[in-house]
């Protein structure tokens, strides 16, 4: 039995490796081979897996708590993507009425910069929970109302010392003592220059929408009609001497206070309108008119002309109060056309050949 069976195993054997079995076995390999590729071809193309994305979170929750606690006060849900620092005032102010959205100021982190109200909530978050840090900011003003306060005041304060009302200055004196020229051009002057402020204000300037907390308008009110109220009374008073060197240093001044008035009301207008290069804007171009050339010199002419106006005004009524304010407002503007200057340094590579920032070739 054990024989037959082995009889059996070698005759297998050489079946298989005799020559037709060779091609018989080959043609089954090349058959299954085929029908597999017919099913992977109808199958379509091979899909990888699918990648495990991170998608952001489609509500977020916005925990807003006290700046100097670091109490919870409330959590603002249910804000999309696209919502902003704006959105999030709405919300807190429904929720507490007593802070209106202009007052409330929210911070990314404690001792951070504020939020600006665009700035949407997707940029910020880390996470679907965002921690938000809440200070009251005061009550606000808006900058249209702080603008026209400061220069509707001195217009006023100004023309009330003009007409000498009694209880400034002395009626027997006031009506003895005839008044100088130079009384009456810086009269015109003064109130030109606070006329041309409150129509740009209005018309020129694109003022923010935002707000400042009302003590800006209260210091800005106090240094404009303080100092207006005390230029004024000198210059009205009876018994004010008039410029040393008479009308030719008065007609001079005036006249090259009235350059600068034109020059800064141009310089305002040109800024208001900046020149586009298509989707970027440039730095502000002169044009054909004249007053606008300061460009080439300066980066900020509307303070170069804003000085001018009130060191001609100086030199014309040749009072000490005005040379103080000019001082102080020359110092004062010398420090925003330095800010001014590097900020577009830094943002208009074309405009390095510009040296100074307020006065030619000096600062």
């Amino acid at each position: 039995m054990f024989k037959r069976q082995k009889s059996l195993v070698s005759e297998s054997k050489r079946d298989l490796s005799s020559p037709g079995a060779t091609r018989s076995t080959a043609k089954n390999d090349m058959r299954k081979f085929q029908s597999f590729s017919q099913l992977i071809l109808s199958a379509g193309p091979l899909k990888s897996a699918p990648a495990v994305k991170h998608l952001k979170a489609a509500h977020f929750e916005i925990e807003i708590l006290d700046a100097q606690t670091r109490k919870q006060i409330c959590i603002v849900d249910k804000m999309m993507q696209t919502s902003t620092i704006h959105d999030i005032k709405q919300k807190f102010h429904k929720t507490y009425p007593k802070w209106c959205p202009s007052r409330i100021g929210l911070q990314l982190e404690h001792g951070g910069p504020f939020l600006k109200d665009y700035i949407t909530i997707q940029s910020v978050a880390a996470s679907s929970i965002v921690t938000l840090y809440f200070t009251d900011l005061g009550r606000q003003v808006r900058w249209t109302t702080v603008f026209l306060a400061e220069y509707t005041g001195p217009l006023l304060l100004y023309l009330l010392f003009y007409l000498r009302i009694p209880f400034i200055y002395d009626v027997k004196e006031s009506s003895r003592r005839s008044r100088h020229l130079v009384v009456h051009l810086a009269c015109f002057c003064h109130c030109i220059h606070y006329i041309r402020y409150l129509l740009e204000t209005l018309f020129v300037h694109k003022v923010s929408a935002g707000h400042t907390p009302l003590k800006n308008l209260i210091k800005g009110c106090a240094f404009y009609w303080g100092f207006t109220s005390w230029i004024a009374y000198y210059i009205n008073h009876p018994r004010y001497t008039p410029p040393s060197f008479g009308n030719r240093q008065v007609t001079v001044s005036a006249i090259n206070f009235l350059i600068c008035e034109a020059g800064n009301h141009f310089i305002n207008v040109l800024l208001a309108h900046p020149n586009h290069t298509g989707t970027n804007a440039c730095f502000p171009s002169p044009n054909y008119n004249p007053f606008t050339w300061m460009f080439f010199l300066v980066s900020c002419p509307n303070y170069t002309y804003e000085i001018g106006s009130w060191i001609s005004f100086t030199v014309m009524t040749q009072t000490l109060p005005v040379g103080i304010f000019t001082l102080l407002m020359s110092i004062q503007m010398s420090l925003w056309a330095q800010k001014k200057h590097k900020i577009y340094l830094k943002k208009f590579n074309s405009y390095m050949h510009r040296k100074s920032a307020m006065i030619p070739f000096i600062l």
